[in-house]
């Protein structure tokens, strides 16, 4: 399998060198040359099939041969030896539960594939690689801890200071040695703007072995795809696909649902379900695709006004804004309604959504209401404890503490604060 810059498909290379270089050299994201189609056998056995089996067998052919079988199996076990249970709230609607990994969130599926995709890729180089990524609150953490200690890799995130949660914060800053955070004064897209310029900048380039870790990259981005293909597994009445509503900030996430979808899997419909931040909302309804300033929201990683990954779902359907619409349907959630969703689904059905889980039940929840007889599941992506002072005000009781996160209450964090001015980035790379 190759890959093409989407600024220029003649630029091709393996799937080795798109995750080593995370983003193309003329600033495209890499995207797969062919769109894999499962054996319409594999969805039929789906619920005989391990979810380490199905899994590789997602995989592989995006892969290729860049890396051994054998090592293959062992990436992808360590990648999700964590459960994905499929949850009933309502009559209706499921949530399928992503936060059961090391850091509570969905990206630790990502990072846990990129890290060791990576690590097996540059362990006999004697360069070490800097990793490079923007977080607007999950991702930091998910990467943190996928590339902690490890050996030959440096990395470097860069968080918009006061706009993740507190949680968030210590994930990506309490660990040390390898990790570096960057606290940035402004925001998730002033952060990812330094983050894509420092890829374009050749005295950097010549310097330093960098490589990203956002959702642009191969590695982070297509393994996602997984959660999809467990959702169907648990999916009782497989007659009747799913509505799958996808809490979307960067887009990376359904992106990957869709391609799921593009090579065979079962789905009847697409929810991006975003916040305040309505530029796919705005551009399904008017067609015109305008980019905005990402404004602050409760739903915070989902607080991007420049989704770095929609121009991968366009690629999926060849720009064809009528097909698209077809599949994706988008909704924009306030602050307000997702604090009333917060205190609704608890009272109501005893569930407990984190803000992110709240926006991608209630845009579910509109659609049903307009396609009666259909069901379907939101994507609980991060475990509510780690917004527990936006969830606890909406509920009035305490969440109890995970293991994972009791244990950095008390850390002091440790970050270096920049403005956000690409030259402050620059000198800090080159002389750290």
């Amino acid at each position: 399998m190759n890959y093409y810059s989407l600024n220029d498909p003649s630029t091709k290379v393996s799937f080795k060198e798109a995750t080593i270089r995370g983003q193309a050299p003329d600033k495209g994201l890499y995207f797969p040359e062919q769109i894999p189609t499962l054996p319409e056998q594999l969805i039929r056995d789906i619920d005989n099939i391990s979810p380490e089996e199905l899994a590789e067998k997602i995989i592989s052919p995006y892969v290729g041969n860049t890396i051994p079988e054998t090592d293959l199996r062992r990436i992808v076990a360590e990648t999700i030896n964590f459960p994905f249970p499929l949850v009933q709230v309502t009559d209706s609607i499921s949530s399928l539960e992503l936060f059961h990994g090391p850091t509570l969130a969905f990206k630790d599926v990502g990072a846990r594939f990129m890290s060791r995709c990576l690590g097996y890729f540059v362990k006999d180089k004697n360069q070490p690689v800097t990793v490079l990524v923007a977080t607007s609150g999950d991702t930091g953490g998910a990467v943190a801890s996928g590339f902690y200690d490890v050996e030959g890799i440096d990395v470097v995130i860069l968080y918009p200071s006061g706009k993740v949660s507190s949680v968030q914060e210590l994930q990506l800053t309490t660990l040390g040695k390898n990790i570096t955070a960057l606290e940035v004064s402004g925001s998730f897209d002033d952060c990812q703007r330094m983050v894509k310029a420092a890829f374009a900048d050749p005295d950097l380039n010549r310097a330093l072995f960098l490589t990203s870790a956002n959702s642009i990259n191969v590695a982070r981005w297509l393994p996602q795809q997984f959660y999809y293909f467990f959702a169907y597994q648990q999916w009782a009445d497989k007659e009747h696909p799913p509505v799958i509503s996808v809490p979307s900030g960067n887009f990376g996430n359904i992106c990957a649902g869709l391609l799921a979808h593009r090579s065979g899997l079962p789905v009847k419909h697409f929810i991006a379900a975003c916040n305040a931040n309505d530029v796919v909302p705005a551009y399904l309804q008017t067609g015109a695709y305008t980019t905005k300033p990402a404004v602050p929201t409760l739903s915070n990683a989902m607080d991007v006004g420049d989704p770095s990954n929609f121009v991968r779902i366009l690629e999926i359907f060849n720009h064809e804004f009528t097909s698209l619409k077809k599949v994706l349907t988008s909704y924009s959630i306030s602050d307000d309604e997702t604090k009333a969703t917060i205190r609704n689904v608890h009272d109501r059905y005893r569930y407990l959504p984190d803000p992110h889980g709240a926006v991608g039940f209630l845009a579910l929840e509109r659609y049903l209401q307009k396609h009666p007889g259909d069901k379907g599941i939101f994507l609980e992506t991060a475990h509510p404890v780690k917004f527990y002072d936006a969830v606890e005000a909406e509920t009035g009781e305490k969440i109890p503490l995970p293991d994972s996160v009791s244990h950095l209450l008390g850390k002091e964090k440790q970050s270096i604060r920049i403005v956000p001015e690409f030259s402050n980035l620059k000198e800090y790379l080159i002389n750290s």
